[in-house]
């Protein structure tokens, strides 16, 4: 589920503030899978992790431009 920088710019803070928490519910949820062996694919943990901090980057940015 990786996510595009040019898509997550044109979101507001609120909505931003929504990825996040689907992202690390996501996260969570790999995890677990990953935890138990159910997981097969475990780059998907990576690159959910990797969009959380894009995430996050965006998010700090957009606070300190208002």
């Amino acid at each position: 589920m990786k996510t595009k920088v040019n898509e997550l710019h044109a979101k507001n803070p609120a909505q931003l503030q929504q990825e996040l928490l689907e992202l690390l519910k996501a996260q969570f949820g790999l995890r677990m899978q990953h935890a138990t062996q159910q997981l097969g694919n475990t780059n998907q943990l990576r690159n959910t992790r990797r969009d959380i901090a894009r995430v996050r980057t965006i998010l700090s940015q957009k606070v300190k431009q208002s």
